[in-house]
């Protein structure tokens, strides 16, 4: 490549990032999930559009498939454990039994409805299986939804790529439902993936976590780096030894994202901007993948396996899998509709076509034509859904964020303190924080100005907090003033003592 090449390449490649930052924006502010705009992005720089030239499927594989494990891995980051861990066991049956029930009930439709053979069926059906991790975390997290409903999908999407996968490279493997491996070896191969993967996630986030823990950076910098570094070295071992490489990433990044670790807030807004970026280069990619001009022929297939998908496969996938659970039924028809559909099974229509499995890009086109139609029916409608569900909390008590900043000479933290909205720390003042000593609020930013706060200087929203601590307090510290974030000055009084596990004390109002 020649110097005025690689400048052609950046130029074009800076323009396709900014027109997709521009989609993401417009996406928003009109309600459309960004995945669709940025496959937009694609189609329109493609052949059919602006002329770039994208034809190869494996190495759409190769590079999808590493742009799906950094988002894993900020996925990981920027959930809650205390959200999480109740969940496992109905996250853990969605992703793995409710992934067969799903497979099943969608090739049937689409060998009855549109007289595909069953092996051909099949593998469209556990190409559309999973939940996609993508959209899920870049849509739910925009809904004022109660937490458990949230954390439950977004568990099952980061679980369950891993069984779809094994089901994608068993069909496009094999060239008759004949030469099928029975159920024994597949769910075998299944256990190993999970457990082993799962294994190695978890092992090597700790692992991360007490380095990061014991050994001071010389720049804030690299704290970010490092930690997405350990979630990636996770995806490979994983890998390496033939496990699941996405459990591994998503298990090392919340690990990492839980664990005490310092400059946790830039952490996280670094991995919110990697994601971006993984998100931005993974639909653009996929959308310069597809021929526009083979798209109108899919449309009818799209919207049959698609309607199967979603008015079948998924409901009774759910409610096959957590009536068990005791969840109630609002939750569970929310969880059926939020069954979102993106960049991952896009990726997968590239294993077919590598393999070259015969009539793999018309799985394409129909993959990609669903991914486009579903996400456009179900995406704008959540929160409509919610709502009429009673599941919307528009009033629900955002937490304060807390970030940890080593003072290595000192012996000392550096805490940051920013104090939302509707935080129950508005109006107290600095001697009612009652914190433990001997901890200190050094300073106080408000409205764009700083000023050292005394005994009686009285706290306000959007007011930004810097606060002297020692490791051994720093844990209380948190406590004292997550409690009255939540409660109040006579929080403990009221029984809240700033556990990360609290649930929030404002009820949910249901319409």
């Amino acid at each position: 490549m020649t110097l005025s090449e690689l400048y052609l390449t950046l130029l074009i490649g800076g323009t396709v990032l900014l027109a997709s930052i521009a989609a993401a924006r417009a996406a928003h502010r009109i309600g459309l999930p960004s995945l669709l705009l940025f496959l937009a992005v694609g189609v329109i720089a493609g052949e059919d559009g602006l002329g770039l030239e994208f034809d190869d499927a494996q190495l759409a594989q190769a590079l999808g498939t590493a742009a799906l494990a950094v988002i894993l891995v900020e996925g990981g980051l920027t959930t809650q454990w205390s959200d999480v861990r109740r969940l496992l066991a109905p996250a853990g049956v969605l992703a793995t039994a409710g992934v067969a029930v799903s497979v099943a009930v969608t090739a049937a439709g689409a060998h009855w409805l549109l007289g595909m053979d069953w092996h051909l069926a099949l593998l469209l059906g556990a190409i559309v299986s999973s939940t996609d991790a993508a959209a899920v975390f870049a849509v739910l997290r925009a809904l004022p939804l109660p937490q458990k409903v949230t954390a439950l999908v977004e568990a099952e999407s980061g679980f369950n790529d891993a069984p779809t996968i094994i089901l994608v490279l068993v069909f496009s493997t094999t060239t008759a439902t004949a030469d099928l491996p029975g159920p024994a070896p597949l769910l075998g191969n299944l256990l190993y993936q999970l457990a082993v993967g799962g294994a190695l996630g978890v092992l090597i986030g700790r692992l991360g976590a007490a380095a990061l823990r014991h050994i001071a950076l010389p720049a804030t910098g690299l704290y970010p780096l490092a930690t997405v570094g350990f979630g990636i070295i996770a995806f490979a071992a994983a890998g390496a030894v033939n496990a699941s490489g996405i459990i591994a990433a998503y298990l090392s990044g919340l690990v990492l994202g839980n664990a005490k670790l310092p400059h946790r807030a830039a952490t996280r807004s670094f991995a919110e901007g990697v994601g971006w970026l993984a998100q931005i280069g993974l639909f653009v990619m996929l959308g310069l993948l597809v021929d526009p001009s083979e798209l109108p022929s899919a449309i009818l297939p799209a919207l049959v396996v698609g309607l199967v998908l979603l008015l079948a496969a998924r409901p009774v996938s759910v409610l096959a899998c957590l009536l068990p659970f005791r969840i109630p039924w609002r939750e569970q028809a929310f969880i059926s509709w939020a069954g979102l559909r993106g960049a991952v099974p896009i990726v997968l229509t590239t294993f077919p076509i590598v393999a070259d499995v015969t009539n793999a890009r018309d799985v394409l086109n129909i993959v990609f034509v669903l991914v486009a139609l579903f996400t456009l029916i179900q995406g704008p409608t959540l929160p409509t859904v919610a709502r009429h569900l009673g599941l919307a909390r528009p009033d629900a008590l955002r937490e304060i964020q807390v970030e940890t900043a080593p003072l290595d000479v000192l012996d000392a933290d550096l805490l940051t303190v920013a104090i939302p909205k509707g935080s129950r720390l508005h109006g107290v003042a600095v001697f009612e924080l009652r914190l433990p000593p001997p901890t200190v609020v050094t300073l106080i930013v408000r409205e764009g100005t700083t000023l050292v706060p005394d005994r009686d200087t009285v706290l306000r929203a959007d007011d930004e907090l810097l606060l002297i601590t020692t490791p051994q307090t720093r844990e209380a510290t948190e406590r004292r003033l997550r409690a009255i974030g939540r409660r109040g000055k006579l929080a403990r009084w009221l029984g809240e003592h700033g556990a990360p596990e609290a649930e929030p004390a404002t009820p949910a109002r249901t319409e």
